[in-house]
């Protein structure tokens, strides 16, 4: 007997009024809660081996927090997630000045991205699932990028305690489009200390190194043997989370894209679109599992490291470096300045639609 419910209440209001709402999804096992601001997952609440429920993403408690003290919790991040080099791209000739929100680089759609907009909200029911449909357009121009972009996010949780997150967006002209989902995952639960004792699997044998610790791609893709990149086996995070390696050093740690495994073993075929495992991260003394299925071609794994103790998050709790981490699937960083990633061209008359899922379990013991 399904035990599905969807409950919506205020969460909050913003300076000049607009109130924001709260979405909490349930399955009787597992619980989501969403707010329309930044369409930002704020909790996620799911059992341990002893059946023990727990809060595994870092957030706030209070609206306020989320306007003015936010590391990019739990939100969307668009138009284009990631980093794009000296916040310009050329496309059809023509150049693009983006926002230039890290550095003199664009990071996560720039000053005012996706996660700093109030979503129109729409609820889902039906007999297996529960959800919001989160719906807005991006005005041509906005933060630089062209194109009337109409964004459709969609999150669903079933009941085999899997939340479903749908991109879709179209164009009015030619644009580019990287969208992701910024959660930072604590499998012992939101405030309990720092992640390097999870174990984490990465499907990829390749990752993209950087130039440098604004995190810009060289546009090289390396293999991942013999460096501290090399999850192909689940490994503890944290046993090279203070390696020398100039790429850790680069980025404080982990904050790197990893390319995802597409090809099959039996026939070679590229799978591009497919569904399939890119991450798996297990917690060893709450049994938690995360599994990350998406249809994407990589995926970022940020270890926290930019957590300075300087907000306090919903337990009440500070957090400190390496109390979260983030999986975010995505098209590489810096694509529209690489001609040999893939396109993150989006162009009139054609949908821009990827999904990840995020799968909870507990380990059999």
């Amino acid at each position: 007997m399904t035990q599905l419910s969807l409950g919506k209440k205020p969460f909050g209001k913003t300076q000049d009024g607009t109130t924001v709402e709260e979405y909490t999804l349930s399955n009787g096992n597992m619980e989501v809660r969403i707010i329309t601001y930044g369409g930002a997952i704020t909790s996620i609440r799911v059992p341990g081996k002893k059946g023990e429920t727990a809060n595994v993403v870092l957030g706030f408690e209070s609206l306020e927090d989320y306007l003015t003290k936010s590391p990019y919790f739990g939100c969307i991040t668009g138009r284009f997630a990631n980093r794009i080099a000296n916040a310009t791209f050329k496309l059809d000739g023509a150049e693009y000045k983006l926002s230039p929100n890290d550095g003199s680089h664009s990071l996560h759609g720039g000053t005012k991205g996706f996660d700093k907009h109030i979503w129109q909200a729409k609820e889902i029911k039906t007999e297996n699932e529960v959800g919001v449909e989160l719906n807005r357009t991006s005005p041509d121009g906005e933060e630089g990028y062209p194109g009337n972009l109409a964004t459709t996010v969609t999150y669903l949780l079933d009941n085999d305690n899997a939340l479903h997150i749908n991109y879709r967006a179209t164009t009015d002209k030619p644009t580019i489009v990287n969208l992701t989902n910024h959660s930072y995952f604590n499998l012992a639960g939101e405030g309990t200390g720092n992640i390097f004792n999870h174990e984490l699997m990465l499907n990829a044998d390749h990752y993209t190194p950087v130039q440098d610790s604004a995190a810009i791609p060289t546009g090289e893709v390396a293999s991942v043997e013999g460096t501290p990149f090399d999850f192909r086996k689940s490994s503890v995070i944290g046993k090279h989370i203070r390696s020398g390696h100039e790429q850790m050093v680069y980025g404080r740690s982990y904050d790197h894209n990893w390319v995802l495994n597409r090809t099959t073993k039996e026939d070679g075929a590229i799978k591009d679109g497919a569904m399939i495992l890119a991450a798996k991260l297990f917690e060893p003394n709450s049994g938690r599992v995360l599994e990350v299925l998406t249809t994407e071609p990589a995926i970022q794994f940020y270890s926290g490291n930019f957590l300075t103790g300087t907000v306090v998050g919903s337990s009440g709790n500070t957090y400190r470096q390496g109390d979260g981490l983030c999986l975010e699937t995505q098209h590489y960083p810096d694509a529209p300045n690489q001609p040999d990633f893939p396109s993150t061209v989006l162009n009139p008359g054609e949908t821009y639609d990827t999904t990840t899922i995020f799968k909870f379990s507990v380990a059999e013991e």
